[in-house]
């Protein structure tokens, strides 16, 4: 290791010595933000019809239809918002269950219009 490597490990551990348990604590946790940060932005504006699909089956709906909604999803110009979002909304405004709301949107394209 090179002479000016090791003086700053040593500055930032004489730091970190000074610093009590609880904010040793809340100083991993900034990092651990800051870390994920870009990550947490990506994801919020990067997806894929095959991420939702994903989505959807974990919320119980079955694959061949996971696949249908996204379809409709998608040609509603809402992927981005994501598809688990949208039978979200969907079921909260119709008072349906998760798989009728995805029915719902697979049987009558129409529903999506004003939905966000």
């Amino acid at each position: 290791m090179s002479d000016d490597r090791i003086a700053r490990f040593e500055t930032r551990q004489a730091e970190l010595k000074k610093m009590s348990d609880e904010e040793l604590k809340n100083r991993f946790w900034k990092l651990c933000n800051q870390m994920v940060e870009p990550i947490v932005g990506l994801a919020k504006t990067h997806t894929s019809p095959s991420i939702e699909r994903s989505v959807l089956l974990r919320m119980g709906i079955d694959s061949v239809s996971t696949h249908a909604v996204v379809t409709r999803v998608l040609e509603a110009g809402l992927l981005g918002k994501g598809a688990g979002n949208v039978v979200l909304r969907l079921s909260r405004k119709t008072g349906k269950d998760i798989r009728g709301a995805a029915q719902a949107i697979i049987d009558d394209k129409t529903v999506l219009h004003g939905l966000f």
